[in-house]
């Protein structure tokens, strides 16, 4: 994945306009619950559970224009109940995220 982390600063700017508290507060509120829907990924054992964890979680990323946390959670959909492989590529990227 490329990371490209200025479509999600351009989303929360457009979001909050100049008001600096909610931009923070956009933030906050989207990595409590990115953070909670990969900790539901991660504890998913049926196909129902992974996949609705896992459309929430692209939707949450899409409107936040978290491009890559979208891409991967959109693969994810279609993967196996608890694949370590796409958890941790979800926390490497929300991580990247919070990190930018």
């Amino acid at each position: 994945m490329s990371a490209d982390y200025g479509s999600f600063t351009t989303a929360i700017k457009e979001a909050a306009g100049d008001d600096i508290v909610l931009m923070s507060e956009l933030r906050v509120a989207f990595f409590e619950s990115a953070d909670r829907q990969i900790d539901l990924l991660s504890r998913s054992r049926c196909d129902a559970n992974w996949q609705y964890s896992a459309w929430r979680l692209q939707s949450l990323a899409a409107s936040f224009g978290a491009e890559d946390i979208k891409d991967l959670a959109h693969i994810a959909v279609t993967g196996a109940p608890g694949d370590p492989v796409i958890i941790r590529e979800l926390r490497t990227a929300l991580n990247e995220i919070r990190d930018s």
